[in-house]
């Protein structure tokens, strides 16, 4: 069951990253227009900076998840690697435990945010007057997710160690083997 979330949550993930990534795509042609006819031209396409700054925030929180799921956040494993594989998954729990409790803290904000917006009508202060709630709900739905996938992982991460599973632990939540790294750069899926 786990493995079946897992692989739907993946499934998720991967295709809101190749979106924010042709989003960002876009978004860096749209600014490239706008220097170039600035300096061709001296006509300048206002707002691309802040088209491109609501791309890259949703981008990036859809881009957690991904990061994740796929354990490619960066650690300092220097010393977990030496650990044994019990202490391992313990650690593991703890930090996507904290990562939990931070990110929760941080969507709830940006989801009050959000709805402030969405109830008052709030627009950028810039020449688009993009009301502020467009932007914000891909960006607050990419930190929902992430939300939801850490869950998932908490839940899975516990349920495994009351099970004595700490390998499934280290293969789901864990720092990513030496071995493991090489085979997926190796490996292209």
């Amino acid at each position: 069951m786990f493995e079946t979330v897992h692989a739907r949550l993946m499934g998720i993930s991967r295709v809101a990253v190749w979106i924010g990534g042709a989003g960002l795509l876009v978004a860096a042609f749209i600014v490239t227009a706008d220097v170039i006819s600035r300096k061709i031209f001296n006509v300048t396409m206002s707002g691309s900076d802040e088209i491109s700054g609501y791309v890259f925030a949703a981008a990036t929180a859809w881009a957690y998840s991904f990061a994740l799921l796929n354990r490619s956040n960066i650690r300092i494993d220097s010393l977990y690697n030496q650990l044994g594989l019990r202490t391992r998954a313990i650690l593991d729990l703890l930090g996507v435990s904290l990562l939990l409790y931070y990110v929760q803290a941080l969507t709830s904000t940006a989801l009050e945010q959000f709805l402030y917006n969405w109830e008052y009508g709030a627009s950028a202060q810039t020449t688009l007057a993009t009301p502020l709630w467009i932007p914000q709900i891909f960006w607050v739905s990419g930190l929902c997710f992430f939300v939801l996938c850490l869950a998932f992982m908490v839940v899975w991460s516990v349920f495994s160690i009351l099970r004595g599973d700490f390998a499934t632990v280290n293969r789901v939540a864990g720092v990513p083997t030496i071995d493991e790294e090489i085979d997926r750069e190796t490996h292209v899926s």
